[in-house]
């Protein structure tokens, strides 16, 4: 399978769900999914606790059997093929799993009998970057101490595609820092592919190309990291009579409007310059879109009202 990026140019696809629904009983964790994540990509799944994240990536992983639709990884189903799929893939979440009883050379060497094609000086440079002792019993060690040794289990046999679930949640700047730059490590070598699943912003704008949010169990909204700006712009507007009702958004594409300081800003795909001086409101700014303004017009979406065809005096603007 392939996907077609920005420039118009087909890329193969490492990881794909088309139109996945699954439920726990009556409520729907993933609603009618479709994702195509190309090979070589660091893909980011963003989204609030709660949103599906964690569910969305334990089917790429085989771990749940949707209710329809349809999943392959790396060429194959991860049910079905289980054992050859999970063979290039690598899995750290932000759950502390790993046996607390063990020491850090026992999950290496555990791993390393899983794994054929096991990295043994990769993961000697990685103890070394981390300053891991392997005799060291896990439950001695740090949170983010636990959570090296977790990313070292995961990228050591060089996996095709790394499948991160909120990897640095709860952990210190040092250790979020010290994993995210192992992780960008990890795929600078071509062709492998990082699926990375977060809630904290800064995190997947530093290390995702392409990023899609998620929210109740729904993908709303994809793009690339790389031309977000040309995409989706901020307007910054002030109503021009106090007979404005400024709680009615003048754009009818707006994603998000809320107020500020006397000021109103919306969030808009790139557009052309509206006239907006029929309807008493000045432009005061249009501004590039962050990521973090971007995610919160996304969650919010459904709050948005726009303009009906004629704006009256329901609400003074002082």
């Amino acid at each position: 399978m392939t996907q077609t990026n920005s420039n118009g140019q087909a890329r193969p696809v490492a990881a794909s769900l088309d139109h996945v629904i699954y439920q726990f009983g009556s409520q729907r964790a993933l609603d009618d999914v479709s994702l195509h994540i190309p090979t070589g990509s660091v893909f980011g799944i963003l989204g609030l606790n709660g949103a599906g994240k964690t569910t969305l990536l334990h089917h790429l992983l085989g771990l749940h059997q949707p209710r329809s639709g349809r999943i392959e990884v790396l060429g194959g189903n991860p049910i079905v093929n289980r054992e050859s799929v999970m063979r290039q893939v690598g899995y750290l979440s932000e759950e502390d799993s790993l046996p607390a009883w063990m020491s850090v050379q026992d999950v290496l060497r555990f791993h390393q009998a899983i794994y054929p094609t096991w990295d043994r000086s990769y993961a000697d440079e990685l103890l070394d970057w981390f300053e891991l002792d392997l005799r060291a019993r896990l439950k001695t060690l740090s949170k983010g101490g636990r959570a090296r040794v977790g990313l070292i289990a995961a990228i050591a046999h060089r996996p095709e595609l790394l499948i991160l679930d909120e990897p640095s949640s709860g952990l210190d700047p040092i250790a979020r820092g010290e994993i995210l730059e192992a992780i960008i490590r990890a795929v600078s070598i071509a062709g492998r592919t990082v699926i990375f699943s977060s809630h904290l912003l800064d995190e997947v704008q530093r290390v995702c190309d392409r990023v899609a949010v998620i929210h109740q169990g729904r993908v709303i909204e994809q793009f690339e990291m790389a031309t977000l700006h040309e995409s989706f712009q901020e307007w910054i507007v002030r109503p021009q009579s106090k007979h404005i009702n400024s709680s009615v958004c003048p754009f009818d594409d707006a994603l998000d409007w809320r107020g500020i300081d006397g000021e109103w800003s919306a969030v808009r795909r790139r557009a052309g310059q509206d006239d907006l001086s029929q309807n008493d409101w000045q432009v005061v700014d249009t501004r590039s879109i962050t990521l973090e303004r971007l995610f919160e017009a996304l969650v919010g979406r459904s709050k948005v009202s726009t303009a009906p065809s004629e704006t009256h005096l329901d609400t003074v603007v002082s």
